[in-house]
């Protein structure tokens, strides 16, 4: 797979000490990107799932996994794998994405990459970053138009739940 880079231990992607993802390529395109680093899909570099994976066990104290971007749906294969593996290791798994919630349940009808990561995923951050509506303010996403999602109370509601989230 394509990554921008990996973090150990961080505290601003999620809830606990998270093992971060940061995917390479991006077909969003929002401005005030906060990783245009990770926009161009020839950039970032290559690495083994197998390799990712033994990076994100390899610290007993981590409590989730958090893929980020770029965007992980363009890598839903690989990053579908990542987050198999963080839920059989009793791991939390966040999903940021640029793409809308809805979107990728349609699409999850005939990809099953991702189908599998949405099946995987406790939490998404849906929705482009705008940042007309940015605000520093805000817990876990960047502006105003992006969601909190459970996921799994959602595939399970059929529509829309999001997290409440404390202050």
């Amino acid at each position: 797979m394509k990554i921008a880079g990996l973090i150990q231990d961080s505290i601003v992607d999620g809830p606990g000490l998270r093992f971060v993802v940061f995917t390479q390529g991006c077909d969003i395109g929002c401005k005030g990107c906060h990783n245009p680093e990770s926009i161009d899909t020839n950039g970032g570099t290559e690495i083994s799932i197998s390799e990712v994976i033994s990076e994100m066990l390899s610290n007993p104290l981590t409590d989730g996994l958090t893929l980020s971007g770029g965007e992980p749906f363009l890598q839903g294969g690989d990053c579908s794998q990542i987050a198999t593996a963080a839920k059989e290791n009793d791991l939390t798994v966040w999903v940021f994405t640029g793409n809308l919630f809805e979107k990728l349940l349609e699409r999850a009808k005939s990809e099953k990459d991702i189908e599998t990561l949405l099946k995987c995923t406790d939490v998404l951050v849906d929705g482009p970053f705008i940042l007309e509506q940015r605000s520093l303010s805000l817990r876990w996403r960047g502006s105003k138009n992006q969601r909190v999602i459970d996921v799994q109370k959602s595939l399970e509601a059929g529509t829309v739940v999001e997290l409440e989230i404390i202050v």
